[in-house]
C-alpha cells in the first residue's frame, strides 16, 4: 500500500466528518463552516466555541485535499498553517484560530501535480482552485485515564478553498453510474476549475424508476478532479436511460448519466 493510501485509510478509520450542515449540531461550534481565501488574501480565521460546562481540548491541523480514483486524499502540508495548533477552550468560551498561507506558489505546484498537470503547468491548471481540509480533533483532558486503552474523540473537518489569480471556470460536471461487483456507484467528474458542492441528489430513468441518493450534502467534486459514491440502486435493477437531478453550489441542475460496467 502506498504512503498516500495508508494515510487515507488511517484518516477514514479515525474520522467523523462534520460537513457544512452538520457542524453546529456537534459538541464544538465552528464559524464559518467553509473558509475561502481570495487570490490576494494570505490570512484569515475561524472561531471555535465551547458551549459546554467543561473545558474543551483539541488539536488543529491542515491537509492538502485532492481526489484520486474516486476518493478523497489528504496529504500533510506546510503551505497553510493553523495557529494555535493546540487549543484549550474554557466553558462557554471562544478560541480564534488563524490560518496563514506561507507558500502560495508551492501550493499551486502541488495542486497542478495532483490534477495531472505536467511541468510547466498549463494556464488552465494554474487557475485551478486550491483545496484543503482543516481537521480539528477533540482531545481528552490532561491526566484523563483511558478506558480499556481506548480514547473516543470527535473530529471536525472544515473545507478550505483558495481562489486563483485571474478568476476560474465554474464547475462542469459529467456523471457516470458505474456498475461493479457490489452494486452501483455514482461518479461526478469536474472539468471546471472551481469545486462542485453536490447535494439533494436523485437518479431517475425513462422507465419511470427513481432513486433518492441523498436529501442533504453528498460531497464535493474538486476542480479538474472527481469523486464517486455508492448509491441505492439495486445491483439487478433494469434501468433505462439515466438522468440525475442535484443541487450544485446551491443551484439546481439536471444532466444525463452514462452507465458503465466497472471492474
Amino acid at each position: 500500500m502506498s504512503a498516500r493510501r495508508a494515510g487515507l485509510a488511517a484518516f477514514a478509520a479515525a474520522c467523523l466528518w462534520a460537513f457544512a450542515g452538520d457542524v453546529s449540531a456537534a459538541t464544538l461550534q465552528i464559524s464559518p463552516v467553509t473558509i475561502e481565501f481570495s487570490a490576494s488574501e494570505n490570512a484569515t480565521g475561524l472561531t471555535l466555541r465551547n458551549p459546554g460546562d467543561t473545558p474543551l481540548y483539541g488539536q488543529v491541523r491542515v491537509f492538502h485535499w485532492t481526489q484520486a480514483d474516486g476518493d478523497d486524499v489528504l496529504t500533510p502540508t506546510a503551505d497553510v498553517i493553523a495557529s494555535p495548533p493546540l487549543i484549550e477552550i474554557a466553558p462557554h468560551g471562544d478560541q480564534l484560530v488563524r490560518l496563514v498561507r506561507v507558500n502560495p506558489a508551492g501550493a499551486a505546484n502541488v495542486a497542478n501535480a495532483a490534477s495531472g498537470a505536467s511541468a510547466p503547468a498549463t494556464a488552465e491548471n494554474a487557475n485551478a482552485e486550491l483545496s484543503y481540509r482543516l481537521l480539528i480533533d477533540e482531545l481528552p483532558a490532561p491526566g484523563t485515564a483511558n478506558a480499556d486503552g481506548v480514547t473516543i474523540r470527535l473530529r471536525y473537518s472544515v473545507p478550505v478553498f483558495v481562489e486563483p489569480r485571474g478568476g476560474m471556470a465554474p464547475p462542469a460536471l459529467t456523471w457516470r453510474l458505474v456498475h461493479g461487483a457490489h452494486g452501483y456507484a455514482l461518479r461526478a467528474d469536474n472539468a471546471g476549475q472551481r469545486r462542485a458542492q453536490i447535494s439533494a441528489v436523485q437518479l431517475f430513468d425513462d422507465s419511470g424508476h427513481s432513486w433518492d441518493v441523498t436529501h442533504g450534502l453528498l460531497g464535493y467534486a474538486l476542480g479538474h478532479q472527481g469523486r464517486q459514491w455508492s448509491v441505492p440502486v439495486p445491483p439487478d435493477a433494469k434501468i433505462g436511460r439515466m438522468k440525475v437531478r442535484a443541487t450544485v453550489n446551491t443551484q439546481p441542475v439536471e444532466g444525463a448519466v452514462a452507465i458503465e460496467q466497472g471492474g
